[in-house]
């Protein structure tokens, strides 16, 4: 076994990675960019070796940079994680050559397999089930458009050495396959290294399943069930499930024997996942197989007890598999949620910035359910424009899927984040539709529920209560810390700007008892805040629950799961005068094109003076590897300008203004 490893990633991964060297007694060596000089992964690792600037492509996609950091160190093996260097063959022979192992496989699995269109050529030859598509190199638009007419819209073109969502757009006419063609191969550039396309049909209302495979330098190969990743947003997967509630236990062995049967005839020797893409009908079809860990692994452990990357260094070790295809089985039910820095209210654009806070749901066993949190940030850390705006992978597990769902909800409403744009909210939402509980899932889950965009959902009459008992509570708390009780009653609540009026009283133990005018009662015990915290936990009516809130100038903004509301609670008399107040009108920003969000101007396609049609593109935003084309919304002329190529922006800049 090694004694020290390598670790050529960054973030939750590198952090993860560390967790199990430890438990296995292996020295770690963490190599960073000058941007995370003060992450948690380096402050972890034994040893740290700065390997470059901020941007990937100057630091950590760069294979002699972290050979001098192996031979600097002493290390005997390299983990890539997920991304960068993880799928490269050119790396792992690199690293071969220089008689350093690499935790991953072969680099003719590699080579096999981790290229989509060699693998999807070899799964064909090997009688395995693929989507129609075109192979082959693309090169211009015009073949683009060419191959796409003969496939049948719509199509999807694809970065060849894309990954984690990358690179992938969906083409519904020739002018989106014109347009996508290029923004796909620019995305790949940028990412990769390497901006090979190809083209593929798409699939409607398809779902997203997974092979978790394992493979020993020794011949042999299990699979660890399947897992379900369809709700996605721009094919980046936000929420994960093993098992799938699709899958019956025939066609779980029949995908499960294809990934095996695809896996031995590489001789894959690690861990890898086979994925496929699923009708509805349980109908399957290869898609493309990721030869290295997944970052949706967390789910598979749960329901296995097998730690993914203690195997992975096992088999880079050479050991054998400690276990065969009957010794593994399914146990529970495990759901991931991905909480990225992303504004939801935003159509889920990149959020960057500092975590000013940052508060974790506690790990472990909790009330009939497990909660894991993979992490790679603390509170105080910055979000990087530079790399994936992920912050944690939020996992529960229970015995049963439901049970699950009900433990993640509770522990997303245990995860406080300020200082970023986060879709805490938005998974929340997601955890509580029907649709979702279900298990009726496709790719299209999130604009199909979502088709305007995501815009928080309005109180349930039991966040109602919820709202109007914190409110109540902690106005009470802090008339009390400043020496100013009222004694009153008798209360109106407005959520937003709806009265709700509510009586108030103690019982013996001190219980705060709610009496609603509208009907119903309440008590709220256990409470858990002063004046301060932006966290307010309590039981109602026995059931645990815990609020985001914030103190503005006459109430609280509070937010339970995706129902936020200002919330004011005043005498009668006041409430009345507060329904009189006209709202305030949005400014009008119509003559305006604003940065959607923060990053850097890539181009400017305008100038003052010029005219503009509806549906031109006026300017170009990247952040985080991804590519923002913004399009005039009508026709104009342009009346100033006032950002140049290379310009950092911030989410509402002003960019260009029409006259």
């Amino acid at each position: 076994m090694f004694s020290k490893i390598l670790i050529a990633n960054r973030g939750e991964i590198a952090v993860r990675i560390i967790k199990t060297c430890r438990r296995m007694g292996i020295a770690t060596v963490q190599v960073y960019s000058e941007a995370d000089a003060d992450s948690l992964a380096v402050e972890m690792a034994d040893e740290a070796v700065l390997i470059g600037p901020a941007p990937a492509a100057q630091s950590y996609l760069l294979a002699d940079r972290i050979v001098d950091a192996v031979r600097q160190t002493g290390a005997q093996a390299v983990h890539p994680g997920f991304g960068f260097l993880s799928e490269n063959a050119a790396f792992a022979r690199r690293l071969q050559a220089e008689g350093i192992a690499f935790i991953g496989p072969n680099p003719e699995a590699i080579d096999a397999m981790g290229d989509k269109i060699t693998s999807k050529t070899f799964a064909a030859a090997a009688g395995v089930s693929t989507v129609p598509g075109h192979m082959g190199l693309i090169d211009t638009p015009e073949h683009a458009v060419q191959i796409a007419r003969e496939i049948g819209y719509p199509v999807m073109i694809k970065a060849s050495a894309g990954g984690g969502g990358k690179g992938i757009r969906v083409a519904h006419s020739d002018a989106d396959m014109a347009e996508g063609f290029a923004a796909v191969k620019a995305e790949a550039l940028n990412a990769f290294g390497d901006d090979r396309v190809f083209l593929e049909k798409f699939i409607e209302n398809p779902r997203h399943i997974e092979i978790q495979v394992l493979g020993d330098k020794h011949g042999h190969v299990v699979h660890l069930f399947e897992r379900e990743c369809s709700i996605q947003r721009r094919n980046q997967k936000v929420i994960e499930e093993a098992p799938s509630p699709l899958l019956d236990a025939a066609t779980r062995a029949a995908m499960g024997a294809q990934a095996i049967a695809l896996a031995q005839a590489v001789n894959y020797d690690s861990a890898g996942t086979v994925e496929f893409v699923a009708g509805q009908d349980k109908s399957f079809y290869f898609l493309e197989m990721n030869t290295r860990l997944q970052v949706e692994h967390p789910v598979t452990e749960l329901i296995t007890g097998v730690d993914l990357v203690e195997q992975m260094i096992r088999s880079a070790a050479g050991e054998p598999l400690a276990f065969a295809q009957d010794d593994l089985a399914i146990d529970g039910w495990a759901i991931e949620s991905r909480i990225y820095a992303e504004d939801p209210y935003r159509g889920f654009l990149p959020s960057i910035g500092r975590l000013v806070r940052y508060g974790q749901p506690e790990e472990g066993e909790q009330d009939g359910y497990v909660v894991r949190n993979d992490s790679g940030v603390r509170e105080g850390d910055e979000i990087s424009m530079f790399y994936d705006p992920m912050i944690a992978k939020l996992c529960a597990w229970a015995p049963t899927r439901d049970a699950a769902i009900d433990g993640m909800a509770r522990a997303l409403e245990d995860t406080h984040l300020e200082g970023v744009g986060h879709n805490v909210p938005f998974l929340a939402a997601v955890m509580h539709q029907p649709r979702f509980r279900s298990g009726q899932l496709s790719t299209r889950y999130i604009p199909d529920e979502f088709p305007d965009g995501f815009h928080g959902l309005p109180p349930s009459p039991h966040q109602q209560h919820i709202l109007i008992a914190a409110a109540i509570a902690m106005n009470e708390i802090q008339a009390e810390q400043d020496g100013d009780p009222s004694d009153r009653t008798d209360w109106i609540a407005l959520i937003d700007r709806t009265p709700h009026g509510v009586s108030l009283s103690y019982d013996a133990d001190e219980a705060l008892l709610l009496s609603f005018t509208g009907g119903g009662e309440a008590r709220l015990t256990e409470i858990d805040w002063r004046p301060g915290l932006p966290q307010f936990r309590a039981e109602l009516d026995g059931e645990p629950f815990t609020a985001q809130v914030r103190r503005v100038a006459d109430g609280f903004i509070i937010r339970h799961r995706a129902a936020q509301a200002r919330v004011r609670v005043l005498r009668p008399q006041v409430a009345e005068l507060y329904a009189r107040l006209p709202e305030r009108q949005p400014a009008d920003t119509s003559r305006l094109i604003q940065s959607p969000m923060p990053g850097l101007v890539v181009s400017v396609a305008v100038t003052p003076g010029q005219e503009v049609k509806a549906g031109e593109t006026v300017a170009v935003i990247e952040a985080m590897k991804m590519q923002n084309i913004l399009k005039a919304e009508r026709d104009g002329v342009v009346k100033a300008v006032g950002v140049k190529a290379g310009d950092p922006v911030a989410a509402d800049d002003v960019l260009v203004e029409f006259g």
